[in-house]
């Protein structure tokens, strides 16, 4: 993957590079001196008013990220690995957005899978009323 250029994700979505906007700072954690003098960590902020795309996947993507999404990354120690991985996790994140919600078709219990449970039930009052004292009265 580029680090440079538009981003195209595999769902159709493209942004183009002047909507990228890219901030690098030195990484956290252990590492020695490397630490110290590379600003490795990665950080890319994507205008997704500029997203384009078939428009009802723009639009959920949209709504549910809203105008503007930050990604990072620092797990490696090289400034161009991180960038590729930022490019990488902001396309899936895009075509995550974009899906289609499936639609939930409610259903019914069967007719033996409700019968199994007021016998279920059934059964469990018989055994508890078993376990009251009897009353001589």
């Amino acid at each position: 993957m580029e680090v440079d250029g538009d981003l195209v994700t595999s769902g159709g979505l493209r942004v183009p590079d002047s909507a990228l906007t890219w901030k690098f700072s030195r990484s956290g954690g252990p590492g020695g001196q490397h630490v110290n003098t590379s600003d490795s960590r990665a950080e890319l902020l994507c205008d997704l008013t500029a997203l384009q795309g078939p428009r009802g996947a723009v639009e959920r993507v949209r709504v549910k990220l809203g105008d503007e999404v930050r990604v990072v990354a620092s797990a490696e120690r090289s400034q161009l690995h991180n960038r590729r991985e930022a490019r990488r996790r902001l396309a899936l994140r895009l075509d995550a957005a974009a899906v289609v919600p499936r639609r939930r078709r409610p259903s019914k219990p069967s007719r033996g899978a409700v019968e199994s449970r007021l016998k279920d039930k059934r059964e469990a009052s018989q055994r508890k009323a078993r376990r009251r004292p009897v009353d001589d009265g």
